[in-house]
């Protein structure tokens, strides 16, 4: 805590959000442009504001604030959860919780949140989007299969099913080439690269420059991997709790999502990956837990390859996945 500045914990949503300063004042703004304006009229330079991932409502402020060069700290929802409850408070309303955003700042090491570009910010909207249309392609695939099991399906129905279903297709294909475009105007030699990696296609090169921007803000293949919520946690306390170790999930699930899809092909392909899959399994262990080892490993090879400029050459393996 450096006591020359002016906390303020900030308790964000839809409509309005709630702040604390350090001295112990409360205000309330509304979320919009105007609410900002009169909040901003609060600070000075050496103010820092605090506040948590909430969904996308905090999104609009953080940027706001940080173009005005504003301190601005975004934090994980579940550290300040666990703080509220550590001071086993009685009392749960947003005015409450921004006073106890503003003492957790004052207490703990702030990481100041530095955003991400209009591009990344493009790619992650129609990565999100494209998300929600593959659902609704596999919904009305099902249900065209479900009417025709049915026997005698209604003729009206499944004609509407399957232009619904083509619509949808067409958007896919014009949003991921959009996204490819995109893509490439930056970080089209990373891409390139990434695609000489046996197990690695093109979508698969595609979403991983995406969800990682480029593999731009990380510093090592482990930081990486914990990212995406693929290092293990062990569980061990005394005599009495000795439970199985497990990947820790608290990550980017997508990018968790899409490696394991990719570790089926990369057994297959990549020597490196089969190499250890095959010696997990040898050694008793599930073929799962084989597979996770295999998405570190292919994880850890796409971040030295992305970080190394060369391409991927298996008899360099062992020097390329040092992380």
């Amino acid at each position: 805590m450096n006591k020359d500045i002016k906390y303020f914990g900030i308790d964000i949503s839809h409509l309005v959000f709630d702040v604390t300063d350090s001295d112990g004042n409360y205000y309330q703004f509304k979320n919009t442009i105007s609410g900002f304006k009169k909040f901003t009229k609060l600070l000075d330079l050496d103010s820092h504001c605090v506040m948590e991932a909430t969904g996308y409502y905090h999104y609009q402020l953080a940027y706001y604030l940080l173009e005005l060069g504003i301190k601005v700290s975004v934090e994980n929802p579940l550290a300040v959860k666990r703080f509220i409850q550590m001071k086993l408070s009685k009392i749960k309303t947003d005015k409450s919780d921004s006073k106890l955003v503003c003492e957790y700042a004052k207490q703990v090491d702030l990481k100041p949140w530095e955003g991400q570009s209009k591009h990344q910010t493009e790619c992650l909207q129609m990565t999100r989007l494209l998300t929600v249309y593959t659902k609704q392609s596999t919904m009305l695939k099902n249900k065209i299969h479900g009417e025709a099991v049915l026997g005698n399906p209604s003729k009206a129905v499944v004609s509407s099913i399957k232009r619904s279903l083509k619509h949808v297709l067409k958007e896919i294909k014009t949003l991921e080439d959009k996204l490819m475009v995109l893509v490439k105007e930056v970080h089209q030699d990373v891409l390139t690269r990434l695609k000489s990696i046996p197990g690695i296609g093109n979508k698969t090169a595609l979403m991983l420059v995406v969800l990682t921007d480029g593999f731009e803000r990380f510093t090592s293949g482990s930081e990486l991997c914990s990212y995406a919520g693929l290092t293990p946690v062990v569980r061990k306390s005394g005599s009495s709790v000795n439970g199985r170790s497990r990947i820790s999930k608290i990550g980017n699930q997508k990018l968790r999502n899409l490696l394991f899809m990719c570790s089926f092909n990369a057994c297959k392909y990549n020597k490196a990956c089969r190499d250890i899959y095959e010696r997990i399994v040898a050694k008793g262990k599930s073929k799962k837990l084989a597979l996770i080892a295999v998405c570190n490993k292919l994880l850890k090879q796409a971040f030295a390859i992305a970080k190394s400029g060369l391409i991927y050459d298996d008899s360099y393996r062992s020097t390329l996945v040092k992380s």
